[in-house]
């Protein structure tokens, strides 16, 4: 878990230039004991916070807990209607305890008066799960969430992704070419994200953005860096040219989705 000093140091430094901040990176932010009075901190240097959750600890106490820090936005994944369905994906996952969470959510919402943490529903479309789409909906509306968006899911084994993939090519982000399976996207050698954000590892470690789920592309370390200091280094100018010069061959950035739209609207 990422160090609270270490947080604490790393908004300080940034404030006040940096006016939004993301509070999760492949883990569920919730393990962390200290996760909400990082928000509440963030929260107090005026920079808009948000997250997202699996909401199995969304507590009563937790939720109430959760809209007093300051939250700003909170996306709950569910990707299913039903729990055979939730658990090809979110293995081990339990859909009561999702539903459970949200309602505690919601419910913190209207006890405190709160319009925050705009809570949103966040459903990848499957080949498993895209006939779920008007029951989805029905149940968001039923839950009174704030907002339900409809994501396309990320591969990575190109060769067995035929049984991923949703059969309406709306709800996907990749295409077949031949019998090849590709991205929708010319991979233009550019991103937004070098210049804009970045991801700070649980231990510390600087990297260019949510695609290095590995850690793989390592720019530099809090532990014995100033933010500033790695942010303009020579490996951070180094990998800023690499996307200008060849975005293609940056295996992160082959799989990204600049370029592409991920997010579909859903009509009945």
């Amino acid at each position: 878990m990422l160090n609270p000093d270490t947080f604490k140091s790393l908004v300080d430094e940034l404030y006040p230039t940096t006016s939004y901040i993301t509070l999760y990176f492949q883990g569920e932010p919730y393990l962390n004991k200290n996760f909400l009075k990082m928000v509440h901190y963030a929260a107090s240097k005026y920079m808009y916070t948000a997250t997202s959750t699996n909401a199995h600890y969304l507590t009563k106490e937790q939720a109430e807990l959760t809209v007093n820090s300051g939250l700003d936005r909170l996306i709950i994944s569910i990707d299913g209607v039903n729990q055979e369905s939730y658990s090809k994906y979110r293995i081990g996952g339990n859909l009561e305890k999702v539903l459970e969470g949200t309602k505690n959510l919601m419910d913190a919402k209207k006890k405190l008066n709160s319009s925050t943490p705009h809570v949103i529903w966040q459903f990848i479309v499957f080949s498993h799960n895209e006939a779920e789409l008007p029951e989805i909906k029905k149940l968001a509306l039923e839950y009174e969430l704030d907002e339900l968006a409809i994501k396309t899911a990320q591969v990575y084994d190109f060769e067995n992704s035929d049984s991923l993939l949703p059969e309406n090519k709306q709800y996907s982000r990749y295409e077949k070419k031949g019998d090849k399976t590709v991205i929708k996207n010319k991979l233009l050698n550019h991103c937004w994200r070098l210049w804009n954000s970045c991801v700070v590892t649980w231990d510390g470690k600087v990297v260019p953005c949510c695609f290095d789920k590995d850690a793989t592309y390592r720019l530099g370390t809090l532990e014995n860096n100033a933010f500033t200091q790695i942010w303009k280094n020579d490996a951070y100018k180094r990998f800023r040219t690499q996307i200008l010069k060849g975005r293609k061959h940056i295996d992160i950035c082959r799989n990204c989705s600049e370029g592409t739209s991920i997010w579909k609207e859903w009509n009945d």
